[in-house]
């Protein structure tokens, strides 16, 4: 016995406790469960299992005493027949099941009653035995063949041939073959061999001998003394793969536009050869809506064209087993035409045949002939229809089904549109198809009438049949096919008719009934049900059993169940006759049924709750009239794990220490295990964490640390668990009063709790607060407990502010209340307060029902209905459950109905996507709710059916195209429209010699549209378009493959764009072609202007040829930049151009940072001050020298003016007193030129090395700067002033 871990057939098992130690799973009685079980076959839904055949250990005396009684009722058959009344036996059809309530109301003799439902009885499906040595080696069993060969078995001649026969039986079975009727006798022939304890032959060629000579129909024998087991008639046949005919093909004329077939007549094969078309250099023949190749290997031209002389046609067969391919010799194609030429450019051409002088005909079919045929196809096979046409332009093919639609779940179209299959063919499937083939011409029909057919298939296939001596029970072997195929009975290999006679047997037609069955009725028996198109063969034994019962699990396990839960104690066992089971505690006592026991029909125990008191050992007892068994199962009672300090919400600064507790009960004899989760994610323990048994402490508190934080207690048995907030607060200023110097803390928990008032539906709770700790107490929160459906587990019920001690609680029916209170300040919640007492509400009808009520497919042929369910406190009653209502909408069909206790239920066998009424009520053991109102669902969605048609494209530029297309009509998308979506790629590049991505890419238009725009092509390329229909399960089939050409457009930029200068007067350029040309390139055109600051020259514009990369420019002037841009360009025009500036020159970075420093404002004062100073200075010499004085300067003419050397790389500075050269600080002209000064009135001798003159007014004018080129003329640059004075006028 052992604690169910999944729920069973009788219940849900509730909780599940760990067996012990040592302890091990055994079967569950009528569970099907995958437990080390052999199949032998059953008799009962009860769970009680039945061994597979008669008890060799029965002695004389006890099948005497079982014949004496074989016409009582025992009281095993009493249970039986209580049991009947609310249990189905299994494998037991509808027609039968109906029979056993009217025969029960016939006035007749209780035995009566008992011996015709013992008979129903004995008709169960197949049992499971345990793989129990002890058990196994006592149990008898007939043969049961488990493997064999294929009917149709072909095998390869180069390797050895391996018929398979394999079976089980008690004692092991021995085996002989039959070949072509006869016995095949295996010791003459030393090629064949029999595997060690199996029947699987083995013919080894590798001494010589031809596999051709076994050839023939072999069946296996599977024998022990109980009987003989029969496999399939295994028909042998050896792979063949003749070699093709020589023959020598003369070229095939045909006139351009005439249909044309090219036979294959491939050799014939054992299986047939797998035909494929390619030319004789092994390149495969490209086939489309034109040319293609038809189901019976023929290559089919609906219109030659003059390009089908480019290569040669050679049909290929492929044989699997040998896997070789053979090669026809190739047909060479003549194509007369009245254009000679094959213009590339016109297979894209909108009209090809006129263009080409094609003459257009209207379609007619190549394949089949003729209007009308037939075809036979068997049921459960693919059904393969053809129609291949020809016409100029090449015809569409369509196909339909009259008097009603294809079967779209099965229905598919292959080789563009010509063939149509319907896989696993049914009945319905037949009638008359016929397809459409049309062009702009014409169109023309050929029908096409299907006869469904079929080889035998079950309806019941006979089961093992395993009966106590004494019983009754029937083997029943009942098959269809068309046409209705007949039964023969075999018994162990013979005719029924020539077996010895049986009284206790009797042969109806399809059904072979047994009465009052004893050992020697054990045998094997055959079903061979044939028709015209195959047989079915089945075996089935008889077994009779005589065994008393036996207990399956190990003995005195001990089963460890948490209080209150609920448990279910096993105890499987078999019997024949069919045991009872009891239960009883610690030995004594009645038996155990009723109250908080249940006993299930398959003899399990559950105990709704567990409860101190029920710990003990628990005793099965299962009695058949053969003897008695027993076990024992210990039951003991732990107490459940509970978290009764549990860490509380807190509020800390960052760096402070903070402890989070956890203190926990459990039962000391479980091992807990106590870990904790930050955010629902274990938690790492760092070097700032310290964990122990009852806390979790945290130093250093940081940001990170903020969050939730769940301890987990937890055994073996079962775990309980609580959840805390962290909340991390940043630093705080020093506190400016009194009371916030105070320590705060965390509010005292409430006390004191009080419930008056007390009504059906409210009650008034009183509480007395507790000390806020300095912090105000803001709120409080008021949680409530129940003791029924979570136990132990605390909701929050409604929120009051802090000022609040008393508040009027809204209470739910049938709810065991029991409330707590928690207070709440800026530092955190206080620990909640002791509970109050209990209150109970009375129940009453649910108020609501569940709500997000939603009904869509899963698959599509279903409807899974959903919503949320109640929770615990609007169940408002005892057994809340669900009544789901349906029914299809807009009609007047009754609703649909099935109460359910879960949330979802599934409606199977709909239609696709079908509009449906749902409901969902609840409902408890005091009422229903409220009538609910209805939602609209659907059903599941099947692929859509259709594609678009008349899909027109019109090219709007070298990068987008319009599309239009006509809608598909709505039952043929088989759901909820979502969109059209275009699948196109980019097939080639009208450049010769470049490659091209021809990645699959889409464009989606949501609704029921019809027209979009599909954009970012790449130009100058050659597409190919496909449309479908999108609905929520997926695409639908494909249209026709449309071609469109985008033309020309403006090429993508330059790659690699360089600019590089060697020195000051070249510039060099580099680039690469494009990457996208988009078009037929026509060269390069390169802009650039020359700048300087602000200014800016005159831009110059340079073509190239589509070849030249390089380019070098030569400078005009060596101190300006240059701005280049270039582009590439087609005939439409110049494409994305690309930017680039040559580099600057060296020393322009020190002049912004002079100039940064100019702009400084100590500067600009500085810089003032000396300006007045000179001015004084000057103004004192004109006034001296108006008045006649000499103002000696000459001394200092050749004074320096700094440790600088006065002549500058760029040769400006210059203090020589030679007359004849340029003044210092005199204009350079734009070409160069110095300008003369406009007097020779010098007043060199009255500055430092200065020179200067008079303005017309008398004024002096001074020039105490160094020499300007013509980039300092333009402010690019500025050399350094070597005086205060000269730095002035430098800025000035």
């Amino acid at each position: 016995m052992r604690r169910l871990a999944a729920r069973g057939a009788a219940g849900d098992a509730g909780e599940v406790a760990a067996p012990a130690a040592g302890g091990s799973d055994s079967a569950q009685a009528r569970s099907p469960s995958p437990w080390r079980l052999i199949d032998l076959g059953a008799i009962w839904n009860t769970g009680v299992f039945l061994p597979a055949a008669a008890w060799n250990g029965a002695s004389s005396g006890v099948e005497r005493r079982r014949l004496n009684e074989a016409k009582k009722l025992s009281s095993v058959q009493k249970v039986q027949l209580k049991r009947l009344k609310v249990t189905r036996p299994r494998g037991l059809g509808n027609r039968e099941w109906g029979r056993v309530p009217r025969m029960a109301r016939q006035p007749a003799p209780p035995w009566v009653h008992a011996a015709f439902l013992l008979c129903l009885l004995s008709l169960g499906g197949a049992i499971e035995i345990p793989m129990d040595p002890s058990i196994q080696n006592e149990l008898t069993q007939p043969p049961t063949i488990t493997k064999q060969s294929v009917k149709d078995h072909i095998v390869d001649p180069r390797d050895n041939i391996l018929i398979e026969c394999e079976a089980k039986g008690n004692p092991a079975p021995s085996f002989h073959w039959t070949r072509n009727s006869r016995f095949f006798n295996i010791a003459k022939d030393p090629r064949v061999s029999m595997r060690r304890r199996s029947g699987t032959l083995v013919i080894d060629f590798r001494s010589g001998g031809r596999p051709e000579e076994y050839e023939g129909e072999y069946q296996c024998f599977a024998r022990n003394k109980f009987g003989t087991a029969l496999s399939n008639r295994i028909r042998l046949q050896v792979s063949k793969s003749p070699l093709w005919p020589k023959e020598n093909l003369d070229p095939v004329v045909v006139q351009e536009g005439a249909p044309l077939t090219l036979q294959c007549n491939p050799p014939p094969g054992l299986p047939s050869p797998v035909i494929f078309w390619m030319s004789s250099s092994m390149e495969p023949i490209a086939q489309d809506k034109r040319v293609s190749q038809g189901h019976n290997g023929d290559l089919y031209f609906s219109n030659v064209m003059l390009q089908d002389m480019q290569t040669d046609y050679s049909c290929n067969a492929r044989f699997h087993f040998t896997h070789t391919i053979q090669q026809k010799n190739p047909f060479t194609l003549k194509v007369l035409t009245n254009h000679p030429y094959n213009d590339s450019s016109l297979r894209n051409h909108p009209d090809m045949y006129s263009a080409r002088g094609v003459a257009e005909r209207t379609p007619s079919f190549m394949y089949p002939q003729g209007t009308a045929s037939s075809q036979m196809v068997l049921r459960g096979m693919d059904l393969l229809l053809e129609c291949i046409a020809s016409g100029v332009p090449t015809p569409d093919i369509a196909w339909y089904k009259k008097g009603g639609d294809l079967p779209s779940d099965k229905a598919k179209f292959e080789n563009f549109n010509k063939a149509l299959r319907i896989t696993n063919v049914s009945e319905e499937d037949s009638g008359e198809y016929f397809c459409l083939a049309s062009n702009k011409m014409g169109s023309i029909r050929h029908t096409i009438s299907v006869r469904v057919k079929a080889a035998p298939y079950w309806l019941d296939e006979p089961k093992n049949l395993i009966l106590a001596p004494g019983e009754d029970g029937r083997l029943v072997c009942r098959a269809n096919g068309n046409p209705k195929p007949t039964v023969q009975w075999m018994v162990n290999g013979e005719p029924l008719q020539s077996a010895p006679p049986n009284p206790n047997r009797e042969v109806a037609g399809d059904t072979i009934i047994f009465r009052d069955t004893q050992i020697s009725s054990r045998a094997v028996y055959q079903c061979n049900t044939s028709n015209e198109h195959g047989y079915l063969l089945a075996n089935a034994f008889v077994s009779v059993l005589d065994v008393p019962p036996r207990m399956l699990s190990p003995r005195n396990q001990l089963i460890r169940v948490i209080l209150y839960n609920r448990t279910r104690l096993d105890c499987p066992f078999f019997g024949s006759p069919i045991p009872t089971l009891r239960w009883f505690k610690n030995g004594q006592g009645s038996n155990l049924d009723g109250g908080n026991y249940h006993v299930y029909e398959n003899g399990s125990l559950e105990i709704k709750m567990i409860r101190k008191e029920d710990q003990g050992i628990y005793t099965c007892v299962a009695t058949n009239i053969l003897g008695k068994a027993e076990n024992q199962v210990r039951l003991e009672v732990k107490d459940p794990t509970r978290i009764y300090r549990m860490p509380e919400d807190q509020v800390a600064k960052r760096g402070t220490t903070v402890q989070l507790e956890c203190r926990v009960k459990h039962d000391p004899s479980l091992k807990l295990t106590v870990s904790w989760l930050k955010d629902d994610e274990p938690l790492y323990i760092g070097n700032r964490m310290k964990k122990e048994d009852d806390s979790l402490t945290i130093f250093g508190v940081a940001e990170r640390d903020q969050g939730s934080y769940t301890c987990v207690a937890s055994t073996e048995l079962d775990q309980d668990l609580a959840k805390a907030y962290l909340t991390v607060l940043a630093d705080q200023a020093t506190p400016t009063n009194r009371l916030a110097a105070l320590p705060k803390g965390r509010p005292d928990r409430p006390r004191d709790l009080e419930l008056t008032d007390l009504a059906e539906r409210s009650v008034r709770l009183t509480w007395i607060p507790g000390d806020d700790n300095n912090s105000p107490i803001t709120d409080y929160v008021v949680q409530f407990e129940e003791d029924q459906f979570q136990p132990g587990v605390w909701h929050d019920h409604s929120k009051y502010p802090g000022s609040v001690n008393s508040a009027v609680l809204r209470l739910s029916p049938y709810v065991n209340y029991q409330f707590r209170v928690i207070a709440i300040n800026e530092v955190g919640s206080s620990h909640p307060s002791l509970p109050s007492e209990r209150y109970r509400t009375s129940g009453a009808p649910p108020e609501s029902n569940p709500g997000d009520v939603k009904g869509e497919g899963t698959r599509k042929n279903n409807m899974e209905i959903t919503w949320t369910p109640m929770n615990a406190t609007s169940a408002f009653g005892p057994n809340l459950r669900y009544i789901v209502k349906w029914r299809r909408r807009e009609t007047r069909e009754a609703w649909n109905n099935v109460t359910v206790w879960g949330s979802r239920y599934v409606v199977g066998q709909t239609p696709v996507y079908v509009p449906y009424e749902i409901r969902v009520q609840a409902e408890n053991d005091f009422g229903k709710g409220p009538e609910p109102e209805s939602v609209i669902g659907y059903s599941g969605e099947d692929y859509p059916r259709a594609a678009p048609t008349e899909v027109k494209v019109r090219v709007v530029n070298s990068t987008a195209i319009n599309l239009q297309w006509n809608r598909v009509y709505p039952d043929t998308v088989q759901g909820q429209l979502r969109e059209y979506r275009a699948y196109y790629w980019r097939e080639s590049s009208l450049l010769k010699n470049l490659w091209v991505s021809q990645k699959r890419q889409q464009a989606s238009f949501p609704g029921d549209r019809l027209r979009g725009v599909v954009s970012r092509l790449f130009p100058y390329s050659n597409y190919k378009l496909e449309m479908v229909v999108v609905n929520g399960r997926g695409d639908g089939p494909r249209s026709e493959t449309k071609e469109f050409t985008t033309p020309e457009g403006v090429p993508s930029a330059p790659r690699r764009f360089r600019v590089r200068q060697p020195n000051l007067e070249t510039i060099n350029l580099e680039w690469d072609h494009p990457e996208h040309p988009n078009g037929i390139m026509l060269g390069y055109t390169l802009k650039y202007v020359a700048f300087n600051g602000t200014k800016v020259g005159k831009q110059i514009v340079e073509n190239f040829s589509p070849n030249q990369t390089k380019f070098v420019v030569q400078r005009t002037d060596p101190v300006s930049r240059y701005r280049f841009t270039l582009s590439a360009r087609t005939q439409v025009g110049s494409g994305e151009a690309v930017t680039e500036e040559s580099p600057a020159p060296p020393n322009e970075a020190y002049t912004n940072n002079q100039a940064d420093i100019a702009t400084q404002g100590w500067f600009i004062g500085l810089m003032c001050a000396i300006a007045l100073l000179v001015l004084i200075l000057l103004i004192v010499c004109f006034i001296k020298r108006s008045r006649g004085g000499k103002y000696p300067v000459r001394e200092k003419k050749d004074v320096p003016l700094g440790p600088e050397d006065p002549k500058e790389e760029d040769g400006s500075f210059d203090y020589s007193d030679e007359d004849n050269k340029p003044l210092q600080g005199s204009q350079t002209s734009l070409d160069g030129t110095i300008k003369q000064q406009e007097s020779d009135d010098s007043l060199v001798d009255y500055g430092e090395g200065g020179e200067g003159q008079f303005n017309e007014d008398g004024s002096f004018i001074g020039q105490y700067t160094v020499k300007k080129d013509k980039d300092e003329t333009e402010g690019n640059e500025s050399s350094e002033a070597t005086s205060p004075v000269n730095a002035i006028y430098s800025l000035a």
